[in-house]
């Protein structure tokens, strides 16, 4: 597989759900990931990344940012409350606001700083006691709390679960973005990208299938 591969799948599931052609973002997840087989992929023309960690994405991305000054990096997994302002010094999105009390630190860094990066709630639509990610019974109200803090949100993000059919998530957070008046959809990973752009998806994340496996995990 390749980023080509990857983009041209996008592109057919797109026409095939009669959506415009670059409606669905692809995010290359680049965490662990080598340096060269990053700099292959930013040598290719892609620029849009996802992270895990706010401390490796700090280790890895600055050196990147001074050759290319385009990059739109993503942080795709938990954030903690102390790491808020480093991430929204570093990230041009955040995928993982899941808690009143870091949408209140962002809430606020976001005046002292005078930005603020795109934000997307994440859902726990499976509703997993491990996983991250605000009740889809809260989604509501959670929305509309962070609104009240000025802060914008750009949409909605989930992880179905393992051995799950992750089509009914991703309809369920379709559905919770459409009553909240959200348009972003950031949802589908290397297996099931397909399905999200059909659901709607406009955020996708996709690793392995670009950089080939992890030489470890975290």
């Amino acid at each position: 597989m390749s980023l080509q591969d990857i983009q041209s799948r996008i592109h057919t599931a797109e026409e095939n759900a009669s959506r415009p052609k670059g409606s669905a973002k692809l995010i290359a997840v680049s965490k662990v990931q080598p340096n060269e087989r990053v700099e292959a992929v930013l040598q290719e023309g892609h620029r849009c990344f996802g992270e895990n960690r706010v401390q490796e994405a700090a280790g890895k991305w600055p050196d990147f940012a001074m050759r290319y000054s385009d990059l739109d990096l993503h942080l795709i997994g938990p954030l903690q409350s102390n790491k808020a302002r480093q991430a929204m010094e570093l990230f041009q999105s955040i995928h993982t606001l899941d808690r009143p009390k870091l949408a209140n630190s962002i809430a606020r860094l976001a005046q002292e700083l005078g930005h603020c990066p795109k934000l997307f709630i994440q859902v726990n639509t499976g509703e997993e006691p491990q996983k991250a990610g605000i009740p889809p019974r809260e989604a509501d109200v959670f929305i509309h709390e962070c609104q009240s803090m000025d802060l914008v949100i750009e949409g909605l993000m989930c992880i179905p679960p393992a051995g799950e059919e992750p089509s009914l998530h991703f309809a369920l957070l379709a559905k919770i973005a459409a009553r909240n008046g959200l348009t972003g959809l950031s949802m589908g990973m290397s297996g099931d990208f397909e399905t999200a752009v059909a659901l709607g998806a406009t955020h996708v994340r996709v690793g392995s299938a670009i950089f080939g496996a992890r030489a470890y995990e975290i």
